[in-house]
């Protein structure tokens, strides 16, 4: 769909200086998206036992050691998803790895 507005963010840990780049929806405002996004995030680490970097560094460190913030905003989910994966070859993020 190209009619929906997306938010690509970054979760950092502040401990480490490590950190992870993906892309949600915005089906209301922005802040409201990552903070529902974040949670999933945060569920997924303590209930699921998912093996991801992101998971485990959450279950390490604890939720306290995270901040999130907005890097783009974009129309679009296919330009969306392009942009992220654009970022994440660019920057590398530690925590994006399985």
């Amino acid at each position: 769909r190209s009619d929906r507005s997306h938010a690509i963010y970054t979760i950092t840990n502040n401990a480490t200086g490590e950190y992870y780049i993906g892309v949600t929806v915005c089906s209301g405002s922005v802040s409201k998206a990552l903070k529902v996004r974040i949670q999933k995030h945060i569920r997924r680490a303590v209930t699921e036992d998912k093996n991801w970097a992101l998971c485990r560094s959450i279950r390490e460190h604890g939720v306290e050691a995270f901040s999130y913030a907005l890097i783009e905003k974009i129309r679009g989910k296919l330009e969306a998803h392009q942009r992220e994966r654009e970022l994440t070859k660019m920057f590398a993020p530690q925590l994006n790895t399985l």
